[in-house]
């Protein structure tokens, strides 16, 4: 199995990536943790990305506050699917890193999240592994009819008040 890089622009994002970390642990997909900046460490960055596809990486998942110009520049080095999470972590409440992930000239595509959104990042992730893994794309359809159940459960609740 492919697996996941996880990126982050600083350690402080860390704790905005634990869910994700949390999701690819229950779905037993393989992943590394690593901080690179796209303005401090922009070798490392761009060596991570040029050799991921031989290191076995099939998704990037990239997650930067503020100028938040890491998932560019990590999907301008590669041609596997880059995920990126824009963090909140200004003033600005994270629409500046929003609008930086998500704004990629033609050509150089980032699939992007909602700020904060290492759930749905991780889940992405996995469903992009999963078109060429029969086991993820089973335990995906469990996650997604247990999370239906659950809210038939609610409305159930709800009904009885």
């Amino acid at each position: 199995m492919k697996k996941v890089g996880i990126i982050m622009g600083s350690k402080s994002d860390l704790p905005k990536l634990e869910k994700a970390v949390d999701i690819l642990k229950r779905f037993e997909v393989p992943y590394e943790i690593h901080v690179f900046s796209a303005h401090r460490t922009p070798v490392e960055a761009r060596d991570f990305s040029i050799n991921a596809r031989q290191n076995g990486f099939g998704v990037i998942i990239a997650a930067a506050g503020m100028a938040a110009h890491l998932a560019g520049a990590i999907a301008a080095n590669t041609t596997i699917p880059v995920i990126g999470i824009p963090v909140n972590a200004s003033s600005l409440g994270g629409m500046d890193a929003l609008l930086s992930t998500v704004q990629m000239p033609s050509g150089i595509p980032v699939a992007t999240v909602g700020i904060d959104g290492s759930s749905n990042a991780a889940l992405l992730a996995i469903e992009i592994l999963s078109l060429s893994d029969d086991t993820l794309a089973d335990k995906l359809d469990k996650e997604r009819k247990a999370n239906s159940e659950k809210v038939l459960q609610a409305n159930t609740e709800v009904a009885m008040v």
